[in-house]
C-alpha cells in the first residue's frame, strides 16, 4: 500500500521545485526531434531566479524578456505555465504570438508536455482542440490567439497567465499590448511574460522595454546575451584569425575562440562584412540591450564599444581632478531629471540618480542636499536651456551660488571652429574622454550607456555643416527616433562644460605646506 505522507512529500516537491519538476515531469523536442527531458540551460536559470525574485517581492510576475535568438526562453516560459495550470484550480493561461505557425508552435509545445505528463500530474482534459485546452475539473485551461487581427484578443476574457511571444513583431501591437494588461487582473500570483528578439528600434516593445528598463512599469527588464548559449560556438579553422574588431569584442564580453569563430561566420552569413561585425548581427544575436534596439543606417556619436569599455574599468581614485556634478533638468512629459558627477577619468562614483520631476524647487532643494553632504563637488553645471534659470537662483538664494554654474545648450561654443553650439561642444568633449587611450570609468547602468549612445550621426540626425563644425542630433529628434529623452547623457555632458581647478588645500601657516617632508624638519 502506497505510503500517504510519502506521496503528499513527494508532491510537495513538485509544486514548490521548478527545475525538480522539469527534471522529472516535462518532456520537449530537442532540436533534433528527440523526445528528452526538460533540463535548463544558463538563460533559463537566469529567468527563473529573476522571475521568482519579482514573484516574491511582489506577490505577481510581470516581465518583460529581450533575448538573443534560439535561447529557449519559449520553452521555459512554456513549461512554467503548464505547471502553474495544472496544479493549481481555477488558472487560465493565454499564448499570443506574431504568427499563425509560431502560435501553434507554442500550443504544440504545451501539448507535448501534457501528452508526456506522467498520469498523477496529468489533469483530464474535457476539450482538446486547435485552438485551446480545457480542464473541467479544475476550472482552467489553454487558450491561443495570433497578433494579426485589427483589435486586441481577449478584452472580454480574464487570464491569470498570459505568455506574449515575440512581441516587437506584433502586429497592432499597441492595442494588443493594453487588450492582455486588461485580460490580466492585478492580483496575487497573476504573470505576464513578454519575450521577443528585437525588431529595430521604435514600436510597442521597444517603447515597454524602456519603461521597464526606467523603473517606470510594473514590468521587470530581463535581457539576455547570444554567449549564453552552449551551443553558438564553432571550432575555427587552422588558419582562422580574428579582426581587431572581433578581438576587441571578445575581450569585452569574454568570449573563446571558439564563439568567437561562430560569431565570425555567422556574421557573413547575415550580411556583415569580412572583419567587421555588421548591424544585422548586433540587432539579432546581441550582446546588449543597446545593441538590440538600433536602426541599419545609422552609427552613434559615441560608440557603444567606448561605453561598454567604460562600463567595465576600474581606476585608481582621480585625486588629482577636481570633481564636479552635470544636472539635466526634465521639461515635463516623459523626462527626467538626472544628476552625475565626475572627477577626472571616473563618472558616478558619487552621484548617479534620477528625479522623476520638472518641479524647479524640488531640484533645487535636493541639489543643495547634494552640495551641503559633498563638499568635494567644487561645481554644479545646471541646464537653463529651457526655464532651468530659477534652480540657479533658487541656489545662489541658499548660498551655495559660487558652487553652481549655469548651461544654455544653445549658447556659443567655447571652440566655435570646432562646434555649432555648446550642446555640440559638451558632448564632443565627451566623446574624446570616452576615446582617451588613458580610459575612463562610468556606472555599470544600462540606461545611461543607452542615453551616451542615443545621439546619432546621419541623415536628418547629426551631422557637420558647411564649416564642419560638429551638429549635434536635437533632443526632440532622438526622442521622436528613439521614443526617450537622453537624460543621462546630457548630465554627463555637462560636467565637461567648463574646465574646473582643483582647490589648493588651506594652510594655517607655512609649515603646513612641509608636514609631509620629514627631512625638513630633522635636518
Amino acid at each position: 500500500m502506497a505510503n500517504p505522507d510519502a506521496y503528499a512529500e513527494a508532491d510537495a516537491l513538485m509544486r514548490s521545485d521548478f527545475e525538480h519538476y522539469c527534471a522529472k515531469c516535462v518532456k520537449i523536442k530537442a532540436k533534433d526531434g528527440a523526445i528528452q527531458p526538460f533540463t535548463w540551460n544558463k538563460s533559463q536559470h537566469y529567468v527563473h531566479r529573476r522571475l521568482e525574485q519579482q514573484l516574491e517581492a511582489t506577490g505577481s510576475v510581470r516581465a518583460m524578456i529581450l533575448k538573443a535568438r534560439q535561447l529557449g526562453i519559449s520553452t521555459y516560459v512554456g513549461a512554467r505555465f503548464y505547471h502553474k495550470t495544472t496544479l493549481w484550480a481555477g488558472r487560465r493561461t493565454h499564448i499570443l504570438t506574431h504568427l499563425d505557425d509560431a502560435t501553434q508552435q507554442l500550443f504544440g509545445m504545451a501539448k507535448l508536455i501534457h501528452k508526456n505528463m506522467p498520469r498523477d500530474y496529468r489533469p483530464k482534459d474535457t476539450s482538446n482542440n486547435a485552438n485551446q485546452i480545457t480542464f473541467g475539473l479544475m476550472d482552467g485551461g489553454y487558450s491561443v490567439g495570433t497578433a494579426f487581427s485589427t483589435s486586441g484578443k481577449g478584452r472580454s476574457q480574464t487570464y491569470q497567465l498570459f505568455h506574449g511571444s515575440e512581441v516587437a513583431f506584433w502586429r497592432n501591437a499597441k492595442d494588443h499590448f493594453a487588450s492582455s494588461m486588461q485580460a490580466v487582473p492585478k492580483a496575487k500570483g497573476t504573470e505576464v511574460i513578454l519575450e521577443s528578439t528585437a525588431n529595430g528600434v521604435g514600436g510597442t516593445f521597444n517603447e515597454q522595454w524602456n519603461l521597464a528598463e526606467s523603473g517606470k512599469s510594473d514590468f521587470i527588464a530581463i535581457f539576455l546575451p547570444w554567449f549564453w548559449a552552449d551551443e553558438y560556438r564553432q571550432a575555427p579553422p587552422a588558419d582562422f584569425r580574428p579582426s581587431a574588431e572581433e578581438a576587441e569584442y571578445a575581450e569585452l564580453f569574454g568570449l573563446d575562440d571558439e564563439q568567437v569563430c561562430w560569431m565570425h561566420f555567422k556574421n557573413l552569413e547575415l550580411d556583415g562584412q569580412e572583419g567587421e561585425i555588421g548591424w544585422m548581427f548586433r540587432q539579432e544575436y546581441p550582446a546588449t540591450a543597446q545593441e538590440a534596439f538600433q536602426t541599419s543606417g545609422t552609427k552613434a556619436l559615441i560608440l557603444a564599444k567606448y561605453v561598454l569599455r567604460a562600463r567595465k574599468r576600474v581606476l585608481p581614485p582621480q585625486r588629482h581632478a577636481a570633481r564636479v556634478l552635470g544636472v539635466d533638468l526634465a521639461r515635463g512629459g516623459d523626462d527626467d531629471t538626472r544628476f552625475i558627477d565626475r572627477q577626472g577619468g571616473v563618472a558616478g562614483a558619487l552621484i548617479n540618480e534620477t528625479m522623476d520631476t520638472d518641479d524647479s524647487m524640488e531640484i533645487a532643494g535636493r541639489l543643495a542636499r547634494i552640495l551641503k553632504h559633498h563638499e568635494d563637488i567644487a561645481m554644479a553645471f545646471v541646464d537653463v536651456t529651457d526655464g532651468g534659470g530659477g534652480v540657479v537662483a533658487r541656489l545662489g538664494e541658499l548660498g551655495y551660488g559660487a558652487r553652481v554654474t549655469g548651461v544654455n545648450f544653445g549658447a556659443g561654443a567655447t571652440d566655435s571652429e570646432r562646434y555649432l553650439n555648446k550642446r555640440a561642444e559638451i558632448w564632443g568633449e565627451m566623446r574624446d574622454w570616452f576615446k582617451d587611450p588613458a580610459g575612463c570609468q562610468i556606472p555599470d547602468d544600462d540606461v545611461l550607456h543607452r542615453h551616451l549612445c542615443a545621439p546619432a550621426m546621419g541623415k536628418g540626425m547629426g551631422k557637420f555643416d558647411s564649416r564642419s563644425r560638429l551638429v549635434l542630433e536635437s533632443k526632440e529628434s532622438i526622442k521622436t527616433r528613439l521614443g526617450f529623452s537622453p537624460d543621462g547623457g546630457d548630465a554627463l555632458a555637462l560636467t565637461f562644460a567648463e574646465p574646473v581647478a582643483l582647490a589648493a588645500k588651506p594652510t594655517d601657516s607655512w609649515r603646513d605646506e612641509h608636514d609631509d617632508n620629514t627631512d625638513f624638519w630633522t635636518s
